[in-house]
């Protein structure tokens, strides 16, 4: 086993993280300093776009503490990569964030969406239609004194954000932070007053859009504020339609066996199990409105299980979907299997960006930290969806998605030599990266052409 001989050069400058450079470039195509300072300026001291950058620069390396940038502070690299005239210290990043953090996250949503528009970010469709996947997920803060951390529906002290993705790459349009004990269906009408011009701000305008979402959303409310949705877009020559799951809640299963044997939908799909359809229209009220809405159900019942044993007792099984679509039962069924995509989603949120345990105590500093998440999490989609796929992508397989933990690994972990020569800054990947360094080239290219004001 040989001995290296370890040494440390005065003059190499090097980085394990050059593609910080691309955050930087999408940072300028979202125009976050002609978003931020004019609304949030400072009479001295550093820019707060200054700030946003900094802070999404490490969230988009999945650091979220914000002692992690102090070894930064002294890098020339994360400086220049990330337009920055001065990297701040963890404690004037955590006092800024505590005394902005309002107004920080309502600006930070429209750097997604500038973000989408100017590059002109792909947004593909799943059988027609550019789905639009609603839900909330749980955030583990057990063990810690943070405001607003509560018990989750998953049995965990912590909190439970709402998100909205877009289209089959997943594009987050809307991540806002909620307490653990926050119902999924509490305030909701208020997320959807926010998102809804988002979606119809992006998609293009010939787009079939569907709003989908679980059980957790079953509220006479939030239907009626879908269909009055559909109806505004209806008006604007636009195709929006909703697809929520039912929430029987103590509904008598045996009465739907029997109202599924009436209407002679049963079919034996095995020995000892059959399933049948309806298709129903429901009348539900809100205050003093009512409105007829289409219910799919689909019951199944079990004499037999999978493995052959006889049951002593039926095992009844009810499921539904409220949906504005006119389409056959069985494709309504289909599209909202295609919903549990979006569980990966929230994973690379989690994990891949170290975002499970928020850094800070107070809750509105979480709340735009995790806004600003939102837009580092965009940024390295995009890199993933414009270098790491198609013939682009130097990895083995081919897919229509790379998570976010391949896009660090593949290009913001990628190393490089910094030099700065004849006021040119260049990255030198050495040898044999050449596939990764054509990612690199062509995705900076695409940014470089929308990056002007």
């Amino acid at each position: 086993m040989p001995r290296f001989e370890v040494k440390q050069s005065a003059k190499l400058n090097l980085t394990s993280y050059s593609g910080l450079a691309l955050i930087g470039q999408c940072c300028q195509a979202a125009q976050v300093e002609a978003v931020i300072d004019p609304r949030l300026p400072v009479s001295q001291g550093m820019r707060t776009s200054d700030l946003v950058k900094s802070m999404v620069g490490l969230l988009s390396l999945g650091k979220s503490d914000f002692e992690a940038i102090e070894p930064f502070r002294s890098d020339r690299f994360f400086k220049e990569a990330l337009g920055l005239a001065k990297v701040p210290g963890s404690v004037w990043m955590r006092q800024r964030l505590d005394a902005r953090a309002a107004e920080l996250r309502e600006l930070t949503d429209e750097l997604s969406l500038r973000l989408l528009e100017r590059t002109e970010a792909p947004i593909t469709a799943h059988k027609g239609y550019v789905c639009a996947d609603m839900d909330t997920f749980v955030m583990d803060n057990s063990d810690t004194k943070k405001e607003a951390v509560s018990r989750t529906y998953q049995g965990v002290d912590g909190y439970t954000p709402i998100a909205l993705y877009l289209g089959n790459e997943g594009w987050n349009l809307g991540l806002e932070l909620r307490a653990g004990s926050h119902h999924s269906a509490l305030e909701t009408e208020y997320f959807f007053e926010r998102v809804f011009p988002r979606l119809e701000r992006v998609c293009a305008a010939d787009a079939k859009v569907l709003w989908r979402a679980d059980s957790g959303f079953d509220s006479a409310r939030l239907l009626f504020a879908l269909a009055a949705e559909r109806e505004r877009w209806a008006g604007l020559e636009r195709s929006f339609d909703y697809l929520t799951k039912w929430n029987p809640r103590r509904q008598d299963k045996a009465a739907w066996v029997a109202r599924a044997e009436a209407a002679g939908v049963f079919e034996e799909v095995r020995a000892g199990k059959r399933v049948g359809l309806l298709d129903l229209q429901v009348e539900r009220a809100w205050k003093k409105a009512k409105r007829t809405l289409r219910l799919v159900v689909r019951v199944t019942e079990r004499t037999i299980d999978k493995k052959g044993q006889h049951l002593l007792a039926p095992e009844i099984e009810i499921e539904g979907w409220w949906t504005s679509l006119d389409v056959p039962m069985a494709d309504v069924i289909e599209l909202y299997k295609h919903h549990g995509t979006h569980e990966q989603f929230h994973s690379e949120i989690k994990t891949d960006l170290d975002l499970e345990r928020l850094p800070s105590g107070k809750f509105d500093t979480n709340d735009a930290v995790v806004h600003l998440a939102a837009f580092a999490y965009n940024c390295l989609r995009l890199i993933g969806q414009l270098g790491l796929t198609g013939e682009l992508s130097p990895i083995r397989h081919p897919a229509k998605r790379r998570r976010i933990k391949t896009v660090l690994q593949e290009v913001m972990y990628r190393a490089a030599k910094f030099v700065e020569h004849a006021r040119r800054l260049v990255l030198d990947f050495g040898r044999g990266v050449a596939a990764h360094v054509k990612v690199f080239t062509t995705v900076q290219a695409r940014l470089c052409v929308v990056a002007s004001p």
